[in-house]
């Protein structure tokens, strides 16, 4: 039922409000609802208030606030503190509001649902002509007079389930991202576990691991090569050890499978680089005819001992098709090895014997089929119990077969035509053998003494030379213990041309770690830059100095600096007798004339007698290839001639007047040099472009004389035309 309340304290102006309890609770809903902003809070709060205290002033107080310029003093308040609010809302971020978030969904459809109905309902009271339309604010006039205490306790609980309703959603919204977290590490470790798996083990050739896997994989490949054809032609060697046979057999088929994953995972290079994939390696490695006879090779041909017998090892002759790893395991013992010579010898003499082995075997399975003792060719009957052993008929066979490839001594000649034909065989091999034996084994012990040649030529024609010009005997007796220090010391090894076939880089990184600690310990060089060091130990040459040899005496013009390796030398006085200091490994000298430093009392010259004690090792580096060398490093030129004269001025051998002075003429006419060389280079050059440019204006002009001909002739209208007809004769004359 509608409700009408009548306030008889205002004028006539006033008009009857009509409310009902439902939108009594709309309107206090519509209240707590409208929070999108922070100036409808503001608004609405003012609303509730300006209701709240109409609704509960007196009737005799309520004429205070019933005039027309009471209200519009109140609106305009009210406006001025929403205006207020909307500007500052403005600056700051929309502070969250659980409630919103809490009415969101089906809820917020019914509130504004509601919203236009109330909308609708104060439209039609704020019509023009209607009782409110001279008040602004009446249509936020609220009564909360008839609001109770139950209602309000329904609105806590209300709220309060709300809050119990957001705490439950963010619970659940925490726990799926939990969830999702869980899923995304469960991802990451599933694509770390694949990654894993695609990584897969790959063994390098050139590794040692390689090298090693190969000396196990050639021990079962010798074994077959060895004992298979033994035991297939003597039957006492087969059956008196079967059960030692069958194991080594089995094992030896185990390693042959394992070499057979080996082969999969052993890499190989594609553009430099090791290929470690998986899917390549296997295809690179089934495309070849190794993997087919590796195949071949593990075929059970032995399961025909369960039919035939165990007395059949030639079943397993299929073994033999991995004889390509025992190659493999020499080529790669050979370039390992620091013997070369002597496991080329003993590899040669192995082949010997393997093939002196088969024969003997196949000589005995010969005899066995044509009978033994029949002729004098075979083997003796076996009857007698002389012949019967095993080691004697092994030792015979082998006897037999040695002599026939080596073509040494005499055997008894063949009866039967097979007997001829197996003779003529061996004889065949036996010369390849022969002929085999004696160029490598010459060609190999030749190389063995190869340097030792090469160094006794030297030595021969040096003592040659020294007979025909008539050379004391002193200095030649001198000469030839030099040459035997150096062979003795192997020192005759010329580190150039050893050197030569190898490329930059490694030349500088041997020469490095044989040269650069040496180096270092030359004062004026400790803290020059690496890449100069580099280029200086290139450039280091060593040399030999016998007792009582001169390095260098006083006055000598100063073009090399020497670095004591090994030895002693003596500073001594000009008698040469006289010592004064003695200089021991790592001590330098000379490295201050070679520098060429202005103001310098003594110039390039040497300044004092250095004399080898005994024999001595010395590295000589001279001053061309140091200034060719800081030709690219003219910083490190300045130092170490800066270096150079802070030593010359603690033993006050400079002179500072000479050094203030100008540049050094010298410096000067080896810059005219440069510039000169560089002059000539261009006026080549020019020449050359010259030469072009008149051979092309001399065909230019030709050309045009030839076109003016024409136009004189043909006139420029029928110019083309008579072309044409000229060519034409041309063409037929060339078909």
């Amino acid at each position: 039922m509608a409700k009408i309340n009548t306030q008889h304290s205002y004028p006539g102006v006033h008009s009857l409000s009509v409310r009902t309890a439902d939108e009594d609770i709309e309107r206090i809903e519509n209240g707590y609802i409208r929070t999108h902003s922070l100036h409808e809070d503001a608004s609405s709060e003012l609303q509730g208030v300006i209701s709240v205290e109409g609704g509960h002033v007196p009737e005799s107080q309520a004429s205070s606030f019933t005039g027309r310029g009471a209200m519009a003093r109140l609106s305009r308040f009210v406006l001025s503190v929403r205006s207020w609010a909307t500007r500052h809302s403005h600056r700051e971020e929309q502070r969250p509001d659980s409630f919103l978030e809490r009415i969101r969904g089906p809820e917020l459809v019914e509130v504004s649902t509601r919203q236009s109905n109330i909308r609708s309902f104060l439209g039609a009271r704020e019509r023009p002509g209607g009782a409110n339309s001279h008040w602004p604010l009446a249509r936020f006039n609220v009564n909360f007079s008839n609001n109770t205490n139950e209602d309000k306790k329904e609105e806590k609980k209300e709220v309060k389930e709300d809050k119990k309703e957001e705490k439950k959603e963010e619970k659940k919204e925490e726990k799926k991202e939990e969830k999702k977290d869980d899923k995304k590490d469960d991802k990451k470790d599933d694509k770390k576990k694949e990654e894993q798996k695609k990584e897969v083990f790959v063994i390098d050739p050139s590794s040692n691991l390689y090298y090693n896997w190969l000396t196990v994989i050639a021990a079962p490949v010798f074994y077959n090569w060895c004992m298979l054809v033994c035991r297939a032609c003597f039957d006492e060697l087969q059956m008196d050890h079967i059960k030692m046979w069958l194991f080594l057999d089995y094992l030896s088929d185990i390693i042959y499978v394992i070499d057979m994953f080996v082969r999969f995972r052993t890499g190989f290079l594609e553009q430099g680089l090791l290929v470690q994939d998986e899917k390549k390696l296997r295809e690179h490695y089934t495309k070849t005819v190794q993997f087919k006879l590796d195949v071949l090779s593990l075929v059970p041909t032995d399961l025909a001992y369960i039919k035939l017998g165990l007395n059949y090892p030639e079943l397993r002759f299929n073994r033999l098709l991995r004889i390509a790893r025992l190659f493999e395991f020499f080529d790669r013992t050979e370039t390992r090895t620091n013997y070369p010579n002597m496991f080329r010898i003993g590899n040669l003499v192995l082949y010997i014997l393997i093939i002196i082995h088969w024969n003997a075997c196949i000589y005995f399975a010969i005899s066995k089929v044509i009978g033994f003792g029949t002729d004098s060719w075979v083997y003796p009957n076996v009857s007698v119990p002389e012949y019967a052993r095993l080691s004697r008929k092994y030792i015979y066979s082998l006897y037999w077969s040695t002599l026939t490839l080596t073509t040494i001594g005499e055997t008894p000649p063949p009866v039967k035509d097979e007997e001829y034909l197996f003779v003529v065989i061996d004889f065949l091999v036996g010369v390849l053998i022969f002929a085999t034996i004696v160029g490598n084994v010459g060609s190999m012990i030749s190389n063995m003494n190869a340097s030792r040649a090469e160094f006794q030529a030297k030595v021969d024609s040096i003592k040659q030379y020294m007979q025909f010009r008539k050379v004391t005997k002193d200095l030649e007796a001198r000469v030839i213990k030099w040459f035997d220090y150096l062979w003795t010391n192997k020192k005759t090894v010329d580190e150039k041309e050893v050197l030569k076939n190898l490329p930059d880089k490694l030349k500088a990184e041997i020469a490095i770690n044989v040269h650069l600690d040496t180096l270092r310990k030359v004062r004026i060089f400790q803290d020059c830059e690496a890449g100069l060091l580099i280029e200086l130990v290139l450039k280091l040459k060593p040399t030999v100095f016998s007792p009582g040899d001169y390095i260098c005496k006083k006055g000598d013009i100063g073009r090399e600096m020497y670095i004591i390796k090994e030895g002693k030398l003596a500073v001594v006085a000009d008698d040469g007798i006289t010592q004064f200091v003695v200089l021991s490994d790592g001590s330098y000298f000379g490295e201050i004339s070679i520098l060429n430093i202005k103001g310098s009392k003594s110039g390039n010259r040497r300044t004092a007698n250095i004399r080898s004690i005994g024999y001595s090792d010395l590295f000589c580096l001279s001053k061309d290839d140091l200034m060719e060398a800081l030709t690219e490093y003219p910083e490190a030129k300045k130092a170490l001639e800066e270096k150079g004269r802070q030593i010359l001025m603690k033993d006050n051998l400079i002179d500072e007047e000479a050094a203030k002075a100008g540049a050094d003429p010298k410096d000067l006419e080896e810059k005219i040099g440069r510039l000169e060389v560089a002059l000539d280079t261009l006026q080549t050059r020019f020449a050359r472009l010259m030469a072009e440019y008149t051979a092309s204006q001399q065909k230019v002009k030709q050309r045009l004389a030839r076109v003016e001909t024409r136009v004189k002739k043909y006139g420029s209208g029928s110019l083309s035309v008579a072309e044409a007809e000229a060519e034409k004769p041309e063409e037929e004359k060339k078909q």
